[in-house]
């Protein structure tokens, strides 16, 4: 009969092993293998847990044949590194012998970075610098390699990564931010594990850039023109002006207003308003091209920020000229005296100039262009006017049996649209030579109406003459002293300076006048005697083609008209 008097020894009393965590459930551990020198049922052996824990009875299976221990459940390093396995190995007879086994958990770089945010701003004003935007801290739950870390944003942002005590960090502004290029900026914290392979989380955070008043409102334009037609109605709307401004909120709301002009004598109150919220202008009154063609003044722009921003813009207003005035006839004099009869001989060849219809037209452009043209003429014919200048000349021969007497209506009209008119009339008396200036007339003496008519025309002579000689002797002297003032050199010519009185007109070859008249006074040196020019207007000496016939018809007047 076999006596058990043998214990089962075990091959290894330690077995010390390693498997990675996460193994897949099932997995080998290790094979215990124990012997027993006694035979029959006494030499069979099985195998348990010796003083096993519920986690050791949890995590791993242990063959009572074979030895084999197996995983019931995988590892997590993170939770359990090692675990020591107690294995008792009995045999039939019911001696026992026991073992360890230490089983080591080995790391996987199973987790990934934490990140936890500890202070946050979202919101910045603009123009700040090294201004703190978070605070936090990353942390990984692995060891080794795979527990270190690294953490980095975008390259191309105003902003950089400080590291501050052990696995902390700030985030701080590196730049002045400007909300007018950028609003909002979208950051992503990746933090990375060095482990194999490496492991990383993304963290994103939203910074709004609040908006500072560092932008004055700018004008879409430096200067504007803008056109109103004269004679416009009170009110009304000439133009706009518009700045915008790049800030935000109430740093952006712009309000116009009127600058005080630059020049004093300027109304510029009661000529134009601006409202202040949109810019507009509305000419307070009708405006008249004659007497303002254009004015300028400058407009304000200022944003509602503390402290409130401004520019400024020049508008440049030009009055565009209506047709509103009619033309104006200087000559003949059409204001109702005794008409001027101009004298034709009969024997005037074609095309002889009998007179200058001169008007003027206060409008500016086209709508001063003046044409005329023969409306009525006692017999058709006999007389025409030159459209662009107003000469009234003969369009035939004469002949005895003309009429002495002729009366012509010149149409003067403007180029405006619709066009203004004016007539001039005309009266013209054929006589047969200068000697003998009137026909007699069947409704009066006619010695008496000859001797009326050519005292007339000496008293209107003579008195142009004087009052021009006149004027010549006051010019000369006021000339004189001026050249004696400023030393001028000898032989230099002296003009006085600005235009005469406003009633004397100056003649263009279209027969219409400028608002002045200007003569022309020059002294010439030489011999070291000054002579004097007489003023010579532009405008033909009506007058002094009169007295000249009046001289031809007498002779003995002659030598008292002539002067030099």
């Amino acid at each position: 009969m076999d006596i058990n008097d043998n214990v089962p020894e075990f091959t290894k009393l330690l077995y010390e092993v390693q498997i990675p965590e996460d193994s897949p459930i099932g997995s080998q551990v290790a094979i215990v293998s124990a012997r027993d020198l006694d035979i029959g049922t006494n030499g069979e052996i099985s195998y348990a847990f010796s003083q096993a824990s519920e986690d050791i009875r949890k995590t791993f299976q242990l063959s009572a044949k074979s030895g084999e221990l197996l995983l019931r459940q995988k590892l997590d390093f993170e939770s359990i590194q090692t675990y020591t396995v107690n294995i008792q190995a009995t045999d039939g007879g019911g001696l026992s012998g026991t073992c360890v086994v230490f089983v080591q958990v080995m790391d996987l770089n199973d987790n990934p970075p934490e990140l936890t945010m500890s202070t946050l701003i979202n919101q910045i004003p603009e123009n700040l610098q090294d201004t703190l935007i978070a605070v936090f801290s990353v942390s990984d739950p692995d060891s080794g390699d795979n527990g270190r870390t690294v953490c980095s944003i975008q390259d191309d942002l105003p902003f950089l990564l400080k590291p501050s005590v052990e696995n902390f960090y700030t985030l701080v502004i590196s730049t002045a931010l400007d909300r007018e290029t950028r609003s909002e900026y979208n950051i992503t914290i990746t933090v990375t594990d060095l482990g194999t392979p490496r492991l990383k989380i993304e963290h994103n955070i939203t910074v709004l850039v609040s908006d500072v008043n560092d932008n004055a409102p700018a004008f879409t334009q430096t200067s504007y023109t803008l056109f109103v037609r004269e004679n416009n109605s009170p009110a009304l709307h000439i133009g706009s002006v518009s700045a915008t401004d790049r800030d935000s909120g109430t740093n952006a709301q712009v309000t116009y207003s009127l600058l005080p002009p630059q020049d004093p004598h300027l109304p510029l109150a009661s000529l134009v308003s601006i409202n202040a919220d949109n810019g507009h202008l509305f000419a307070l009154r009708s405006l008249d091209y004659e007497a303002l063609q254009e004015f300028e003044f400058r407009v304000g722009a200022a944003d509602h920020g503390s402290p409130a921003l401004s520019s400024e813009a020049l508008v440049r207003v030009l009055v565009l000229d209506a047709n509103d005035n009619s033309p104006f006839v200087l000559h003949p004099l059409q204001n109702g005296s005794a008409p001027c009869t101009e004298l034709v001989p009969r024997a005037a060849e074609p095309g002889y100039l009998v007179t200058k219809v001169v008007a003027v037209d206060g409008d500016s452009g086209q709508n001063a262009w003046l044409s005329y043209q023969l409306l009525k003429a006692t017999e058709p014919g006999l007389f025409g006017v030159w459209a662009h200048n107003g000469e009234v000349r003969t369009s035939r021969l004469l002949s005895e049996r003309d009429a002495a007497k002729h009366r012509l209506v010149v149409l003067v009209k403007d180029n405006g649209e619709p066009p203004r008119s004016a007539t001039a009339t005309v009266h013209v008396l054929l006589v047969d030579g200068f000697s003998q200036p009137y026909l007699p007339l069947p409704e009066a003496a006619p010695a008496q109406a000859q001797a009326d008519s050519l005292t007339v025309y000496l008293v209107v002579a003579l008195a142009s003459v004087s009052s021009l000689f006149l004027l010549s002797v006051l010019l000369f002297v006021a000339v004189r002293l001026c050249r004696r003032s400023r030393e001028a050199s000898v032989g230099r010519c002296s003009v006085p300076e600005g235009p005469f009185p406003g009633h004397l007109v100056d003649v263009s070859g279209t027969g219409t006048l400028s608002q002045s008249y200007q003569y022309e006074v020059c002294l010439t040196g030489g011999s070291g005697t000054n002579e004097f020019k007489f003023l010579k207007p532009i405008i033909p000496n009506f007058v002094a083609q009169g007295a000249e016939r009046v001289s031809e018809a007498n002779p003995s007047f002659r030598k008292s008209f002539e002067f030099s």
